[in-house]
């Protein structure tokens, strides 16, 4: 605990000595509710009250002695703009919600259980079906997690430059550091640039992670308003060592001092690596035919538009084998492996759209998709040929609407194509009504018809097993999904999901239990498609109690899957309780929090790993997980900056040593982990 205190004290006492902000810190406790917007993104909030002011530079030639003026200027201008348009506030709070989203992915990981090494893949605790990408993807699943797709793309509006630093360190060996600067060069024109770094050994040999994400930003709007467009350009590489996991599991479960230094464990193999890279290039732009003012007010009352958005990618994922290994197979093509698909798409839509204060907004577009996934070369076998690629071009035409009347929300979707053979259909509707101020209900709808991905159509590799072309044999997956939500100040969030599932696909192994036994596994993975209905419930309930200084946060997710054959294999129960403790120290100078998280999930079937096609897989031979994950935390908020400080999975000291992440797969030890977050404002 001496260690603790003295790691934070250093850590705040270099944060407070260097930095210099021009907003001044806030007056109340961060201890602010939460609206339902702020937890779904839509309204940020910041603890800074509203007379907090960005104190203006000094005008040569002005008089010293004259009482600055306020400027107009507050936190609220700060303004973060998703792909779906949705505005965001920076927000420099520091609550239970922050903590939980300090990870690599930036995201809330309740229903994803991490491997051992940061930035490696995750296996899915949970499902939600209430929304799935309308085209395919290259696949690889697992190793995207850290992917930055054109709707993760944030755009900018800032009234002064803006910086925010994001620092942790990681299990062994490494760091993760994500930069952003953002900046407007004029009221109507904001480039924002940004950057991922990390690398990470991990406490077992040949489990290195590491990334690399180069993102640039703009956006841009005329005077009149008439014109607007933004856009971004993605270079991403994310490279991972694969091991295979544990080559004899006595060494992890037996708890051996020999082997109390996880790098002395014996692994499957120690020559392989994966690989995803991807570029991109994304404009949007749009121009008002008709934009029509009520008097001199500066709020549009009907808008007539139009607008296009073109996206150019190329993607390819990658695995490379130094030497052959019977986990894959005995008698590969050849050798050294080197398995590589590629991916290149390009997206054209055309749109216009209708916008009138009272009867809301209407668009109606059509689309052009071009893809072609392919490899090197033609595969010819006993069984037949295999294609190189999948080639082609799809055409859609879709609308959508949104409204607010009153405390009434409306907001719907649609897509049909018309020409292709990937897609078929995509229906989404939401509507949402404010009871009052403490209740909020809402219900929605989503309806799919889509391929899978492409490496369930098409996949050829340097080992034999893996190598197969479904595109003429697999149907499309159909998803219907019905859900609906109560958000309560008083009783919390509660959220119920029934999806049916038609076609579903899973990637699962054929082998034996002899091949199981001989580690050979991995090696008879393969697609398939489920050909009876999968129907699964989904109830998540959530609610933070407060007394005084003290809080309790709750988390629970329940599932039910009824199928004819195991192939969506979920646990039952997922619950995660964090009980802190908040306050302000040091005569209100800092603001901490400070408690212990407890998670837990039942017992299922986990899927188990495949890290030549970067995917999960069903298995039903052992039921892992009914164990406790309990970190210890103290954060803390001097004005901007936010240091976290984490001694994760604290009870790996005392318990058996049955945790898994996957089989085979460990998950990571006891480890103290520390970073911050910190936004400077010129």
């Amino acid at each position: 605990m001496r260690f603790l205190t003295i790691a934070l004290f250093l850590v705040i006492g270099q944060a407070v000595l260097a930095q210099q902000d021009s907003i001044p810190p806030a007056k109340t406790t961060d201890s602010l509710k939460v609206s339902q917007n702020e937890k779904e993104g839509i309204i940020g909030k910041d603890s800074i009250g509203k007379g907090a002011v960005l104190r203006p530079k000094k005008k040569e030639g002005k008089n010293p002695l004259e009482a600055p003026k306020k400027d107009s200027i507050t936190i609220k201008d700060y303004k973060i703009v998703s792909y779906h348009r949705d505005t965001t506030i920076v927000d420099t709070t520091l609550t239970i919600r922050k903590d939980y989203i300090y990870n690599y992915i930036r995201e809330d990981d309740f229903e994803l259980m991490p491997f051992a090494n940061m930035g490696q893949q995750y296996n899915e605790l949970g499902k939600d079906f209430s929304v799935s990408a309308y085209y395919p993807r290259i696949g690889a699943a697992a190793k995207n997690y850290g992917y930055a797709e054109k709707e993760d793309i944030k755009y900018y509006n800032v009234p002064t430059p803006m910086t925010e630093l994001m620092f942790k360190t990681t299990m062994e060996q490494g760091q993760f550091l994500d930069a952003l600067l953002t900046l407007n060069t004029s009221r109507r024109f904001n480039l924002s640039l940004a950057y991922t770094g990390f690398r990470s050994l991990g406490k077992y040999r040949y489990e290195q992670a590491r990334d690399g994400k180069f993102r640039v930003s703009f956006n841009y709007a005329t005077k009149n308003g008439r014109y607007s467009l933004r856009g971004h350009i993605a270079a991403q590489e994310l490279e991972d060592e694969e091991s295979g996991g544990l080559e004899d599991r006595s060494q992890f479960e037996d708890d051996l001092p020999d082997f109390q230094d996880r790098a002395k464990i014996d692994l499957l193999y120690t020559n392989a690596e994966n690989r995803v890279l991807g570029k991109r290039y994304f404009l949007e732009h749009e121009y008002k035919l008709v934009k029509h003012k009520k008097d001199s007010t500066k709020v549009d009352q009907t808008t007539l538009a139009i607008g296009h958005e073109f996206s150019y990618e190329t993607k390819i994922y990658e695995f490379t084998q130094s030497a052959q290994n019977d986990a894959f197979g005995d008698d590969p093509f050849l050798v050294p492996i080197e398995d590589k698909a590629r991916l290149k798409t390009m997206f054209n839509q055309g749109k216009v759209e209708f916008y009138n204060k009272t009867l809301g907004r209407l668009t109606g577009n059509v689309s052009l998709y071009n893809y072609n996934y392919y490899f090197n070369s033609l595969l010819v076998t006993d069984e037949g040929t295999i294609d190189n690629k999948l080639e082609g071009e799809e055409i859609s035409v879709g609308g959508s609407y949104s409204n607010t009347i009153g405390g009434f929300s409306l907001r719907g979707n649609v897509n049909y194509t018309v020409v292709g053979d990937l897609t078929g259909n995509n229906f989404d509707a939401m509507a949402q009504y404010k009871v009052n101020e403490n209740y909020v209900v809402s219900g929605g709808l989503h309806l799919s018809s889509r391929m899978p991905d492409f490496n369930y159509l098409l996949y050829q590799s340097d080992y034999r097993n893996f190598n197969w072309q479904n595109d003429q044999t697999f149907d499309k997956v159909q998803t219907k999904n019905i859900r609906f939500g109560l958000d309560s100040k008083k009783f919390g969030q509660v959220e119920a999901q029934y999806s049916i599932l038609d076609n579903y696909a899973y990637f699962a192994s054929t082998a034996t239990q002899e091949q199981i036994d001989n580690s050979q596994e991995t090696a008879f993975v393969k697609p398939f498609q489920e050909t009876g209905t999968i129907n699964h419930l989904r109830l998540k309930y959530s609610k933070e109690l407060k007394w005084r200084k003290w809080a309790l946060m709750n988390t629970v997710l329940y599932q039910e899957v009824s199928q004819d054959n195991q192939v969506l294999n979920l646990p039952q129960l997922l619950t995660r309780n964090t009980v802190y403790f908040s306050s302000d120290v040091f005569k209100k100078a800092m603001f901490i929090q400070t408690g212990v998280t407890f998670k837990y999930f039942k017992a299922y079937n986990m899927n188990a790993y495949n890290p030549l096609l970067g995917e999960f897989y069903i298995q039903n031979n052992e039921e892992l997980g009914g164990y406790p994950l309990i970190d210890f935390f103290i954060n803390a908020k001097v004005r901007q900056t936010r240091i976290y400080l984490k001694a994760e999975h604290l009870n790996s000291i005392f318990s058996e040593p049955n945790y898994y992440s996957a089989p085979n797969y460990p998950y990571r030890d006891f480890v103290i982990r520390f970073g911050l977050v910190w936004n400077f404002f010129s």
